[in-house]
């Protein structure tokens, strides 16, 4: 579906308070003699306000009444809103992109609604939001799906094409159960698990830099004719894409074509569209940071790629990480598994080369190929592709096999050949094999390893 919708928590998702609000709170409870006063925070922070201090009064011992508290809580909450917090850096220019997108915006959040809108237009970014929404009442604490189902009913848009931007798991888990998209805001303050964020966003990112309507839109809109995006058909035949890296060391043209010719989707990482255009292939999908394409080359993929999108050059994951997902993005929307080659990816820069095995381990499942002029490289594990059978123009040619994880493999075919043997991780056991015979078999029954037919 495409992208209509989007409902986005306050505090430390648009507005950089998480701070403020331990600070105060703490204080708060600090003032009225509470014992342990971070873990009781810690411990009521996804409440409604309300209920919040009403917690602090029934379990907590504080000596006033709900209301009461919640008043002395929001003298200090509006002098910081109006003038000691400021906007997490890119949200304004992201918020445009949405709404020059024509995306409905609302805020949902579990701060009062005369704070939010306090906080709001001290910032200046009133205007692109349709309403504001609380928890609180009938609308249960963001533990629960009220308040983005109270969102949708706002914008009037489907859950399928709203997304929800927010920074604390519990909120993340609850938009899931509402059947919506979640971007992580991850926390600049280091107080949230990422691995669990990880897990609850269906795009991590560390600031709205990393984020664009295009890149939404590549997670989200879908092929017509094709699937919704949902686990891949079993009798579905994979997707074969081709990610064309931005290495100093590029594949020939004459590799990249001929790995073209076989591929359903080309995605140029950035540099990488330099080495498309002399092959004169045209990239289905082109995204990257643009800080070693060339401007006429970035321009030209950006002119005739379905999908373009551009990355900023200080980000927490590689042109190739954002390629691959991309990959994996329109594997998802046409119902297919996907089958995953790589290339221009290792040459010229060992550390590159080393960090291009961790990206294909984490795509195991995708049955990765790294090609290149020199060598081709396969990962096998039992979750993705557990077996090789070499052809017979691989007769006389060297062939590695190293274990990425502690592994049980077997050779055929080889001039040494190994029956369900142990191989500890990255053990030099089976490096600088020689291919025997047409024919040759590598099967991994445990483990990871990766294939090196050199």
């Amino acid at each position: 579906m495409a992208i209509r919708g989007a409902l986005f928590d306050c505090d430390g998702t648009l507005i950089d308070s998480m701070p403020m609000w331990h600070r105060v709170t703490v204080e708060l409870l600090a003032a009225h003699d509470v014992n342990d006063p971070e873990n009781v925070f810690a411990k009521t922070e996804p409440l409604p306000l309300h209920e919040m201090c009403a917690s602090f009064c029934d379990d907590f011992g504080v000596d006033s009444t709900e209301d009461a508290l919640f008043e002395e809580l929001m003298v200090r909450v509006r002098d910081a809103y109006a003038h000691r917090v400021e906007l997490l850096p890119g949200c304004r220019e992201f918020l445009g992109d949405l709404s020059a997108h024509g995306v409905r915006m609302a805020v949902c959040s579990s701060t009062s609604v005369p704070e939010v809108e306090l906080a709001l237009e001290a910032q200046g970014i009133r205007g692109f939001f349709r309403d504001v929404i609380s928890t609180g009442g009938s609308v249960r604490s963001k533990e629960y799906p009220d308040v983005w189902e109270k969102g949708l009913a706002s914008l009037g848009t489907a859950a399928g094409e709203t997304w929800v931007f927010e920074d604390a798991p519990f909120g993340m888990r609850s938009a899931r159960q509402a059947g919506l998209h979640t971007v992580c805001l991850f926390s600049p303050h280091g107080d949230r698990d990422i691995d669990e964020c990880s897990r609850l966003g269906d795009i991590l990112a560390h600031g709205y830099p990393e984020l664009s309507f295009a890149l939404l839109e590549d997670y989200a809109l879908p092929v017509p004719g094709f699937g919704s995006g949902s686990d891949p058909s079993p009798d579905a035949a994979p997707l074969r894409a081709l990610v064309v890296d931005g290495s100093p060391e590029p594949s020939s043209a004459g590799l990249v074509r001929s790995l073209a010719r076989d591929a359903d989707y080309v995605i140029a990482a950035d540099a990488g569209a330099m080495v498309l255009r002399e092959a004169g292939v045209v990239p289905d999908a082109f995204c990257g940071d643009c800080d070693s394409v060339e401007p006429t080359a970035g321009d030209w993929a950006r002119s005739v790629s379905r999908v373009s999108y551009e990355l900023p050059r200080e980000k927490y994951a590689t042109d190739l990480a954002y390629a691959i997902a991309c990959a994996r993005n329109e594997a998802a929307r046409q119902g297919r598994p996907l089958a995953l080659d790589v290339t221009c990816a290792t040459g010229g820069r060992p550390d590159h080369a080393l960090a291009v095995m961790g990206q294909l381990l984490g795509a195991a499942d995708a049955r990765p190929r790294l090609v290149e002029d020199g060598f081709e490289a396969r990962i096998l594990c039992p979750e993705g592709a557990d077996e090789w059978g070499l052809g017979g123009d691989a007769k006389g040619r060297t062939f590695s096999l190293i274990a990425l994880r502690d592994s049980i493999v077997s050779e055929s075919g080889m001039r040494w050949n190994l029956d369900r043997r142990t191989l500890p991780a990255l053990s030099d056991e089976g490096v600088s094999n020689v291919v025997a015979e047409g024919g040759a078999h590598i099967h991994c029954h445990e483990g990871v390893v990766m294939a090196f037919l050199l």
